[in-house]
């Protein structure tokens, strides 16, 4: 009788074991790493967004750039050299 007592409270003590020095552990470990992973994966998101919008403008400045310089060249030949007439 004492033996099987004995040999329950060896397996139970096992299986706290297991549980609490095995299966917690990798358990809090994964959802720390999947929240890393979550939070560089967002970091990267934004990073993309803010260089993408750094593209648009640009890529507007220019083409404003070459309307302005479209608009100048057009009026250059409307213009006409004025001399004085002596």
């Amino acid at each position: 009788m004492i033996l099987k007592y004995a040999i329950l409270a060896f397996v139970f003590w096992l299986l706290y074991k297991i549980v609490f020095g095995f299966i917690v552990p990798v358990y809090q470990s994964t959802k720390q790493v999947r929240r890393q992973m979550g939070d560089i994966q967002e970091h990267l998101r934004r990073q993309y967004q803010q260089q993408e919008q750094a593209q648009r403008q640009a890529a507007q400045a220019q083409q404003q750039q070459q309307q302005y310089a479209a608009s100048k060249k057009a009026d250059k030949g409307d213009y006409l050299d004025f001399e004085e007439v002596k």
